[in-house]
């Protein structure tokens, strides 16, 4: 079982900006200064020793997550703008075939969420079929609308992939089954116009991916009461876009705080919490200060021992 991390941005793309980029290059050449590099031989060594918000991005592309079942095969959770990078890699690889079956799981239909979609090269391919899964019975007429003109010059229903749709009856608690002893089911999340967590399980290990949603302490409560939903995840990708100050004035925004997230964590008995969903406006230094801050949180609630990490584009966890 692995989890690749292709879009970990919230609300729209977020390149790195130049002065950003700027600031990344002082931060690198004042620490070679530090650490005395000499000579090439030493780059990659010096590199690898640098804190990750110096030596990595968090990334810019929006949400779009992949799973991969001990089998090998693989399931997209949301199409934000990280699944053209995807999809590149998909077309790239010696394994593609024009016949190749696509699964793709959306959490909900807000933009950020769903505009990679006529970006995925897949897309495009006679022969690919592509699954869509949702628990909104709309969910073709919203993709056809994405793509209809003037917003986007080829429709969606135009392109050459085969399509077919599934509703999940989030309402009847409907679990599906897949190869492989995979069961996967759903839960609904407090965001405007809704959103859905998706909860993988496969040979006693589990994965949730619950992104746009906001967790309160009223919410959190509910939850304990009427559903154990995440306890005991083995990997739990959590939205925590904000800062417990923000989510004071951003209430019913659909989001959650670093330091509430890792309530949750910490309560669920969750081993493993990758904070995700980045705020558009934080660049990685400022990210740092806020992971450092939830790492700190999670001492101050006695236990500093909670695996928490900070997504990051492109990052590969194993289960």
């Amino acid at each position: 079982m692995k989890v690749i991390l292709w879009g970990v941005r919230g609300s729209i793309p977020a390149p790195l900006t130049n002065s950003e980029y700027k600031e990344k290059l002082v931060k690198v050449l004042e620490s070679a200064i530090d650490y005395g590099l000499k000579d090439k031989s030493s780059i990659i060594e010096f590199i690898d020793s640098l804190p990750m918000h110096i030596s990595h991005t968090a990334g810019g592309n929006t949400t779009c997550v992949e799973f991969i079942s001990d089998s090998g095969k693989s399931y997209i959770l949301d199409a934000g703008s990280g699944l053209r990078n995807l999809g590149n890699a998909l077309v790239s690889s010696p394994n593609f075939s024009k016949d190749d079956e696509i699964n793709i799981f959306f959490s909900h239909n807000h933009w950020d969420h769903i505009n990679g979609l006529p970006f995925f090269k897949p897309l495009y391919f006679k022969g690919v079929k592509i699954n869509f899964y949702s628990c909104y019975l709309g969910q073709k007429e919203l993709l056809v609308k994405q793509m209809n003109p003037p917003y986007f010059p080829a429709k969606f229903l135009d392109t050459a992939s085969t399509k077919q749709f599934h509703h999940i009856n989030n309402a009847k608690s409907e679990i599906l089954q897949f190869e492989d002893n995979l069961v996967v089911d759903t839960l609904k999340l407090m965001h405007p116009n809704g959103s859905f967590a998706y909860r993988f399980r496969q040979n006693g290990k589990t994965f949730i991916f619950c992104t746009d949603a906001e967790f309160t302490g009223e919410i959190f409560e509910t939850l304990e009461r009427e559903h154990p939903f995440f306890q005991g995840a083995d990997l739990l990708l959590l939205d925590a876009q904000y800062t417990i100050e923000e989510s004071f004035y951003k209430i019913n925004w659909g989001h959650t705080s670093n330091t509430m997230a890792v309530n949750c964590g910490l309560n669920w008995k969750v081993k493993k919490l990758i904070l995700t969903h980045h705020e558009p406006d934080y660049s990685d230094f400022k990210l740092n200060e806020y992971f450092k801050n939830a790492r700190q949180h999670a001492k101050k609630m006695g236990d500093p021992s909670i695996d928490i990490h900070l997504a990051t584009e492109g990052e590969v966890f194993e289960l």
